[in-house]
């Protein structure tokens, strides 16, 4: 009878020992698994029913939370609308979904950054409500609504920075969309917004500034071009160059013409450089970077940061510039065509080193940090990222750009009582498809240049096969930074 008791015993002291590990195993072990789990609705109403802190710009909340008498206690809102969702992105109850800055900056709004903690034992010790900490944008607003209005109903992107600081002053895509309608405690209504979103074939959830499936650069990219040449020690901005009106590329039957088959300053053969970026000229800039090289070529381009991982802190796509097969491709790829593929946010960082006397500032969106009391708890700080040119090289693409926008193809981005210098581009496509409109360039109201920007205005925007980097987008650029420069 004992030996039976006993073995009893044992069985029942295994039989604990299993459930004290297996709870152990599920209380510790498998906690963080099963807090993250998307299935488990406590985690969800306990993330999303938080006092979520506000996104600002100028001192307005653009997004912000308030209480609502449902499940999740508070109601995300956005405003004013589809002006900055491509920045903030949305906080969804519906798809248990946050994008843009709800998603990168999620720490310090939902109130669990390690820089809140001593906001975290306040409130434990008074007892009150739990409240997230706020996000400060370097977002113009100004900047920001001229971009908009000047995209309009026209698909495209406008990225402005001060080049001083690497701020981003201006960041919109068109079309864009409204977080509001994504962000709703309704199921059913949230996801009729979300698909008809996707299933619009202008794709206005796709962030075209920094993402989306880039673009052809056209002769915005002659800038690189003639940095890689300026750098080279070879050539001067009064340098003269080879411009015949046509030229057969190598191993190759194609032709080609400078902008409007035109001959190239007085149609000698011959140019200064800074007349044929004025003039924005074909042929000078396929026989120069045939004479530089690939590696030459590719090497400048990579110091710009064509091919680096970026975060601002939403996530940059690398910029493209592949490995060209011959010089005939070299040519084309010289002047912004073949497989060059960029953002608006990479040509922005080109124009804004230009402009800071070759040095590249990381760009950021994001402030400052704050409490829910709005005191100040992390302040971003401008750091160099890399110096692509060097200041001599810088002063003299400044000189030429300056006079691209004085008397040549950018006279449309002049603004009075500003300096401005910029580089117009229209990038070809293909037969039949309507040419990507581009404006790069910076200004300013004194000596040094207050903001740099790029503008592109997809497949020639209202004007179609008519588009080009000089009516298109030259205006809309000028608009932004007269914006930034309040005139």
């Amino acid at each position: 009878m004992n030996t039976q008791v006993r073995h009893l015993a044992t069985v029942v002291a295994v039989m604990f020992l299993a459930l004290m590990i297996s709870a152990t195993s599920v209380q510790y072990f498998q906690a963080s698994d099963l807090n993250n789990d998307g299935r488990n609705v406590r985690r969800i109403y306990r993330e999303f029913g938080r006092d979520r802190g506000p996104i600002v710009v100028a001192g307005e909340a653009i997004a912000s939370s308030a209480p609502v008498d449902d499940v999740f206690g508070f109601q995300r809102s956005y405003a004013p609308g589809s002006l900055y969702a491509h920045a903030t992105g949305y906080f969804s109850t519906a798809f248990n979904a946050i994008t843009g800055l709800e998603s990168t900056e999620n720490d310090v709004l939902n109130g669990t950054s390690g820089s809140l903690l001593l906001q975290r034992i306040q409130t434990l010790v008074t007892g009150n409500q739990p409240q997230g900490g706020a996000v400060e944008l370097t977002l113009d607003p100004a900047a920001q609504q001229a971009a908009a209005a000047g995209l309009g109903d026209q698909r495209g992107a406008v990225v402005a920075l001060d080049p001083r600081t690497g701020a981003i002053l201006a960041m919109v895509s068109s079309p864009s969309f409204d977080p509001n309608a994504l962000a709703t405690h309704s199921r059913q209504d949230a996801q009729a917004a979300l698909d008809a979103y996707q299933a619009d074939p202008a794709e206005p959830m796709t962030n075209r500034a920094l993402a989306g499936d880039q673009y052809a650069p056209g002769s915005s990219f002659k800038l690189l071009t003639a940095a890689a040449a300026l750098e080279s020690g070879e050539y001067t901005a009064d340098s003269l160059v080879p411009a015949p009106t046509e030229m057969q590329l190598p191993q190759s039957t194609q032709i080609l013409n400078n902008p409007g088959n035109l001959p190239c300053g007085d149609g000698s053969g011959e140019v200064t450089f800074t007349q044929a970026l004025r003039q924005s000229c074909n042929t000078p800039f396929a026989t120069l970077a045939m004479e530089l090289g690939d590696d030459a070529l590719r090497a400048q381009v990579a110091a710009f940061g064509f091919g680096a991982e970026l975060a601002v802190p939403l996530g940059v796509t690398p910029s493209r510039f592949p490995a060209t097969e011959s010089q005939a491709e070299l040519a084309m790829a010289s002047i912004g065509q073949a497989s060059v593929r960029v953002t608006p946010m990479q040509m922005a960082m080109v124009a804004a080193a230009i402009a800071n006397e070759g040095v590249q500032m990381r760009p950021f969106m994001v402030a400052r940090e704050l409490t829910a009391d709005l005191e100040v708890v992390s302040t971003t700080e401008p750091e160099e990222l890399r110096e692509p040119i060097s200041a001599s090289t810088a002063d003299q693409l400044t000189q030429m750009m300056r006079e691209v926008v004085a008397t040549g193809t950018g006279r449309n981005a002049q603004i009075p009582g500003a300096t401005v210098a910029g580089k117009t581009g229209t990038a070809e496509i293909g037969q039949g498809i309507a040419p990507h409109a581009w404006f790069v360039g910076f200004a300013g109201t004194g000596d040094e240049p207050e903001v740099a920007v790029a503008v592109v205005v997809e497949n020639g925007g209202r004007e179609g096969e008519g588009a080009s980097g000089a009516t298109t987008a030259a205006p809309i650029a000028r608009d932004v930074m007269a914006a930034v420069l309040g005139l």
